[in-house]
């Protein structure tokens, strides 16, 4: 996170975070959203866990910088985004040179098996198909329900790629599920 978001507040602007409390409201009112958005992206709900944990860790240390409350979620879901852009990296590195037990890495964790229903794991599977990018645009989009600017805004992409990105991963997605695209 390179650049700050937003500026300290002018007079008569949206309430400060400042005024205490803040973080603790964006933690209980956004934490779960968060863990489920990482948990799309990065199919692990441990790793997904510590996703967003960093996520608010970097909100946190931000915390002056950021104007409002308003602000800090665009800043945080990105944060989340960008975390499990990392994991999926440092994923490929570990498969493209496994180590010596490397059963302990490919294996599904037993209760991920039990909470997932059948289609939802046939939705998953085909989701998992998809490019990095378009899997992104399609979880913010219909997960997250972001519009095409915000999801342009999370991925800093152009509304057209974001659109570009959309109509390809749910053409890709009714392919792969056995419908028409």
């Amino acid at each position: 996170m390179g650049t700050v978001i937003a500026k300290r507040r002018s007079p008569g602007a949206p309430a400060s975070l400042a005024d205490g409390g803040g973080i603790e409201r964006l933690y209980r009112a956004h934490r779960l959203g968060m863990v489920q958005l990482a948990l799309l992206l990065v199919d692990d709900r441990e790793t997904a866990e510590d996703v967003v944990q960093e996520a608010y860790a970097a909100v946190h240390r931000r915390w002056d910088s950021i104007a409002t409350e308003e602000a800090a979620l665009p800043y945080l879901r990105r944060s989340v985004v960008n975390g499990a852009r990392s994991v999926l990296r440092r994923r490929r590195t570990v498969r493209r040179y496994p180590q010596p037990d490397e059963s302990s890495l490919t294996s599904d964790p037993p209760d991920q098996r039990v909470l997932l229903a059948e289609e939802h794991r046939e939705v998953l599977a085909a989701l998992w198909q998809l490019s990095t990018r378009q899997r992104e645009v399609l979880v913010l989009r219909y997960w997250s329900e972001l519009t095409e600017s915000e999801i342009a805004a999370t991925l800093g992409i152009s509304i057209g790629a974001v659109k570009s990105m959309a109509a390809r991963g749910r053409d890709a997605l009714a392919i792969a599920l056995g419908g028409a695209s």
